[in-house]
């Protein structure tokens, strides 16, 4: 098996675990939260993104890692953790943690799309082997985030007060 469908393998089947884990263990239970009480829980997941930036740790990722992939996803990863961790210190401050929250999943998603995109440029999954210790970060850790901005999001747009949610639709009921 070549490195590139091992590499694409493993995503595919890590976004299938989480999925499977997510649907049984985590949702039911973020649904049944307060919102502000599920959003913590997700913004505190990923206060720990700071982590992202071992991808320009020399000696950890090859120095071949094109720095376009890697710049990119170290510091979208580095912005997404201080915004999250910042939405967790705003936390008795509602306003300031709702603006936060807003600002970690949205900074956070775009992060994740464009290192997806940067990856295919670069071929990086048929160069697998050049994230070195760090392969498990998009095989295991980066499907889990996606899915919790995707439920993030959604929790947002499902917890909007009434007022809110009427003004969006146009006075449709």
């Amino acid at each position: 098996m070549s490195p590139e469908l091992i590499f694409q393998t493993q995503l595919i089947l890590g976004y299938v675990a989480w999925l499977l884990c997510f649907r049984v263990y985590v949702w039911p239970r973020l649904k049944s939260m307060d919102p502000f009480e599920a959003q913590r829980a997700i913004a505190t997941l990923h206060s720990f993104r700071f982590f992202g930036l071992v991808f320009i740790l020399p000696g950890v990722v090859s120095p071949n890692l094109p720095a376009s992939f890697a710049a990119f996803a170290a510091y979208g990863d580095f912005a997404t953790g201080v915004l999250a961790m910042l939405a967790l210190l705003a936390a008795g401050r509602r306003p300031l943690f709702w603006l936060f929250v807003v600002a970690f999943n949205l900074v956070g998603t775009t992060d994740l799309i464009v290192d997806y995109f940067h990856a295919i440029q670069a071929d990086l999954p048929a160069r697998a082997g050049e994230f070195g210790t760090t392969y498990a970060i998009p095989i295991i850790y980066v499907p889990l985030l996606m899915i919790t901005h995707v439920a993030a999001f959604y929790l947002l747009l499902r917890s909007r007060p009434k007022a809110a949610r009427s003004y969006w639709s146009f006075g449709k009921s």
